[in-house]
């Protein structure tokens, strides 16, 4: 039937149905053609030409289930945003014309090339169903789709179709009627690469804190389509207000995003990204009996790092070796740092008469932001491996690799990106906790990433386990310590997903690029912003908390204690006067403010092995972990007053003993973050009660382990 005809109009309203307007998309050779035969039954087609063009144009029309179907076959088209005159004629009527429902077509012998379409397709937002045309084809070559997941990967309805056998094709025009009677269209759950989301979530959160709303369109789908740049959606808010505040936050995501993909063509980014996509699904739903023939160099690469034997052992070798470089390399300028600081506070203090004042800027200022700028090389060093991991595309292959392992534990593969980046910092890793669609998943993966020690717990473990085992051992020490904490989190997850949040798993899918070396401009971005924003904190914060300590350490004055020891020292000879000025300096210490706080809180700690010292230093972690370090050098540095004073290393062995060393370590791995970490927590959580739950969680974990550490510890050494 002619879908123009007096016929079709005539049918249409004697029978008072409703009509369905269907824009057929697919790739060339996917069988559109065939399959609109086996959906109309061989009813006539009309072949003529879109509007201005000579590009053929096939449509016909029949009724099914009290609607008259209207397929238009669109040109086949490898891209929206290709450069041939079929492809343009695709773009403009699936971005301009008025149609109800997109059918894409995708060959099931060529998953992954066909989803790179599928990708573009999702991002008009509008009802959609895929036909996985060529089902028999492809199971004669082996090849098996998981429908399920690659339903719940896109959001949107799957039909495997066979147009040859007719199979499937009953189902299709069904779920075309469902999607059609709808009243809302199902969104997807595509997950690009971490930059894009970055910016994404970014211009998400300003839509949605300006109240902003777009037709029937999450804010999630306007910034994305604002970033990759959607013609038609710039020039239908071209005048809308918000457009003013929204242009300089575009442009500093853009740039941020050229950064990752060395280029400035969006077109270019965009179908980099859509690569990525459609790999990792391809990845996640096909599985298929005999590999092909000819393998690409990434086939290659993935054949090895992905396999279900060597996989895990690989990464974990991997990260033993980029903890064993931090320390090993890491250790080297320590020396010189460590003397560097020395000295400048020696020569800063040679200069100052005024005894507080000296006091307040070499052991305030200059000793507690140097203890942390002493482990500045660390840092960078770890930092410099996971851009390595992350830029090569590696990472991307972990997190498919151990999605399987994770769903164990209750959690989701997508986890794996914000726990690693909880690595670097729990504050970006927190927020990159948002890609999980499932609120139950999203908030076990929030309580479980304090578990990742981030880098400001580095210079705490660098500085015990270099005090307390040899440098050989101690680049060990610190991936068991990572990998411990690591471990602990994926149990702490399974015992909150069978206990408290329980839950059907949400479908996984890893945007997977291809491999590729990185850049050093690349490198550089990435340890660069890292590196200023440790050395901003060091300057910033670290120095209020190192100028705090320093007072609540040295006051109030206690003019009778130091009146009784002057005497005592007067009369002392040279070796008996250093003994007594480091007993006034500990008494000093203790019945200062910091020592009143640290002797209130040591009954807690008392049975976990730590003195008032370490328990003040644990409790001003709270602000920053930084800050312990620092806090340390003022408390545990006081006693020495010769000019050649020992490293803090060398005083803590002195203070205290493996047992007690191990029992704090394992405490600062699993306690509460920092004071920023948190608040980010409380906001990505939904409340100040969960924050209330973390608080619970962490401290009694932490106080548990620690307890048993040091008592285990103790039979040992």
């Amino acid at each position: 039937m002619d879908c123009n005809s007096c016929d079709y109009n005539k049918v249409k309203k004697q029978k008072g149905i409703g009509e369905i307007k269907i824009a057929l998309a697919g790739q060339p050779n996917v069988g559109k053609s065939m399959l609109i035969n086996a959906m109309s039954g061989g009813n006539r087609v009309k072949v003529g030409n879109f509007s201005g063009v000579t590009v053929d144009k096939m449509e016909v029309c029949f009724e099914h289930h009290c609607h008259l179907f209207d397929l238009i076959d669109l040109p086949g088209t490898y891209s929206i945003d290709g450069f041939t005159k079929e492809e343009k004629v695709a773009k403009d009527f699936l971005v301009n014309e008025d149609y109800d429902v997109i059918l894409n077509v995708v060959d099931s012998t060529n998953l992954q090339r066909n989803l790179l379409l599928t990708a573009e397709l999702l991002e008009l937002n509008k009802k959609m169903v895929v036909a996985l045309n060529m089902a028999d084809e492809a199971r004669k070559d082996g090849i098996k789709i998981d429908l399920h997941q690659l339903q719940k990967i896109l959001g949107i309805p799957v039909v495997q179709v066979s147009a040859k056998t007719g199979e499937g094709v009953d189902e299709l025009l069904d779920k075309v009627h469902e999607i059609f009677d709808s009243q809302e269209r199902a969104h997807s759950n595509i997950i690009y690469s971490d930059p894009l989301e970055e910016e994404i979530i970014k211009i998400t959160k300003f839509l949605n804190e300006r109240g902003f709303s777009y037709k029937d369109w999450t804010n999630r789908e306007v910034a994305i389509a604002l970033l990759l740049e959607q013609e038609k959606v710039y020039k239908e808010l071209h005048d809308n207000p918000i457009m003013i505040e929204l242009y300089p936050i575009i442009r500093d995501s853009l740039e941020h995003i050229y950064t990752h993909h060395e280029t400035k063509d969006i077109k270019e980014i965009k179908a980099a990204e859509h690569a990525s996509i459609a790999r990792g699904i391809a990845m996640e739903v096909v599985s298929q009996k005999s590999q092909p023939k000819s393998l690409t160099l990434t086939q290659k690469i993935d054949s090895v790092l992905l396999n279900k034997y060597l996989g895990i052992p690989i990464f974990l070798f991997l990260m033993w070796g980029l903890f064993w470089l931090t320390f090993e390399f890491g250790n080297v300028p320590m020396e010189y740092i460590d003397a560097a600081i020395g000295a400048f506070g020696d020569f800063v203090g040679s200069h100052i008469s005024n005894e507080n004042l000296r006091s307040l800027i070499v052991d305030g200022i200059i000793g507690g932001v140097g203890a942390v700028l002493l482990f500045l090389p660390n840092i960078v060093i770890l930092y410099i491996g996971i851009a390595l991991l992350e830029t090569t595309g590696y990472m991307s292959r972990v997190a498919f690799l151990l999605d399987g392992f994770f769903h164990k534990f209750g959690l989701h593969g997508k986890s794996f990106i914000p726990l690693v980046t909880g690595f670097g910092c729990t504050v970006p890793a927190y927020m990159a906790a948002r890609t999980l669609k499932s609120e139950k998943d999203r908030l076990i993966t929030l309580f479980i990433l304090g578990f990742m020690s981030c880098g400001a717990r580095l210079p705490i473990y660098v500085l015990f386990t270099g005090a307390f085992f040899s440098v050989q051992v101690a680049g060990n020490m610190l991936f068991l310590i990572y990998i411990s904490g690591a471990i602990l989190g994926l149990v702490m997850a399974k015992l909150l997903r069978v206990l408290v949040f329980k839950g059907e798993d949400e479908p996984f899918v890893m945007e997977m690029p291809k491999y590729r070396l990185p850049t050093l401009k690349l490198l550089w971005h990435t340890v660069y912003s890292n590196a200023v924003s440790y050395l901003k904190k060091a300057g910033t914060f670290i120095l209020i908390a190192s100028v705090a300590v320093w007072f609540a350490s040295n006051y109030p004055k206690n003019e009778q204690l130091q009146q009784q020891y002057s005497q005592k020292i007067a009369k002392a000879d040279a070796q008996e006067k250093v003994k007594l000025e480091k007993e006034l300096k500990a008494k000093e210490l203790e019945n200062s403010y910091l020592g009143q706080i640290g002797k209130f809180s040591e009954p807690f700690f008392a049975p976990l092995g730590f003195d008032w010292r370490l328990s003040v230093a644990l409790e001003s972690g709270l602000a920053a972990k930084e800050v312990v370090v620092s806090t340390l050098g003022v408390l545990y540095s006081v006693g020495e007053v010769d000019e050649n004073s020992k490293s803090l290393k060398e005083i803590l062995r002195k203070e205290l003993n493996i047992p007690i060393a191990l029992s704090f370590i394992v405490f600062v791995m699993i306690y509460l973050p920092c004071f920023a970490a948190s608040t980010v927590f409380t906001k990505e959580a939904g409340g100040f009660k969960y924050f209330i739950y973390l608080f619970i969680f962490t401290t009694v974990t932490a106080w548990v382990l620690s307890f048993v550490t040091y008592h285990i510890a103790k039979l040992i050494f």
